[in-house]
């Protein structure tokens, strides 16, 4: 088979959510795929902070902040931080509307002081909130947002208890922003990213593939939730995790088992990047 470029999602794809270590078998997997002449990219909300206990188990390249960084071995090849204008507007917009914020900087992420006190109450079932409540108990490098120093700023992450706090940002930053918000709603919480349009996951992988030289037809995304939605419509072949969103299930090529389940390395073995048995529990869409 031609050699692919494999786009894997961080949080509910590689890794439970919130979580650092892979399981082993998927390590396994990309390793193989790797020595069968794949490359693999981590490609995640993540900045490049958030990311780095990953970076030990050697990935060909990185897709951060949601397609806003992309770096291909030891090169920076696209690198678009959101004006001061625009992060201040964004800012103040979610604040009059008590919208709790987080912003990323490429190394550093910075939250609202009493983000922790609204994540204590909120249910379970949706993988980016529980990114966040286990790096706000972990302690991985999330800064109060008084210690904000204006350094540039990628992506703002959004949680409140109703749609409607979010109209008034939708109506002033629309036009140059997409709200990606979770399908998956958690108890008494609404969430997802503002990510700039000059940027995603998916014109991040076009972006690659045009750096590389390598048809988009030889690119396979893995995925969990709505923020991969952009990969997922990008790739040539689109898998998404047993425990990802409804929605992007529905339009996926590849119905993986989840995280738990081995499923990066029975999907791998399935789509013949590795060798071995059709993995159970795999649908084709």
């Amino acid at each position: 088979m031609n050699k692919k470029l494999l786009f894997i999602d961080i949080d509910g794809t590689l890794t439970l959510p919130g979580e650092n270590i892979p399981p082993k078998s998927a390590l396994k997997a990309i390793k193989q795929a790797q020595e069968n002449g794949h490359k693999v990219f981590l490609c995640t909300g993540r900045n490049f902070g958030m990311l780095k206990p990953l970076l030990k188990y050697g990935f060909d390249g990185i897709i951060g902040c949601g397609g806003g960084l992309i770096q291909i071995g030891d090169k920076l090849i696209y690198d678009y931080p959101m004006t001061n204008q625009q992060r201040d507007l964004i800012m103040e917009v979610l604040k009059r509307n008590s919208v709790f914020r987080t912003i990323e900087s490429k190394d550093i992420t910075y939250g609202d002081e009493n983000l922790g006190e609204m994540l204590k109450g909120v249910g379970k079932g949706n993988s980016e909130i529980e990114r966040w409540r286990k790096a706000l108990s972990n302690d991985l490098g999330i800064r109060p947002m008084h210690e904000y120093d204006g350094r540039p700023i990628y992506k703002v992450v959004v949680m409140c208890e109703r749609s409607e706090q979010l109209n008034e940002a939708r109506e002033l930053l629309e036009k140059d922003f997409v709200f990606a918000i979770q399908d998956v709603a958690a108890h008494n919480c609404l969430n997802g990213d503002i990510i700039n349009r000059a940027f995603d996951k998916g014109q991040a992988i076009q972006r690659v593939c045009k750096y590389l030289n390598i048809s988009i037809l030889d690119t396979i995304g893995f995925g969990d939730s709505m923020n991969d939605l952009e990969m997922i419509r990008t790739v040539g072949i689109s898998v998404c995790m047993e425990n990802g969103s409804p929605k992007l299930k529905e339009i996926s090529d590849v119905i993986a088992p989840g995280v738990e389940e081995e499923g990066l390395y029975k999907v791998f073995q399935k789509l013949k990047l590795i060798e071995g048995e059709e993995g159970n529990g795999i649908k084709l869409s």
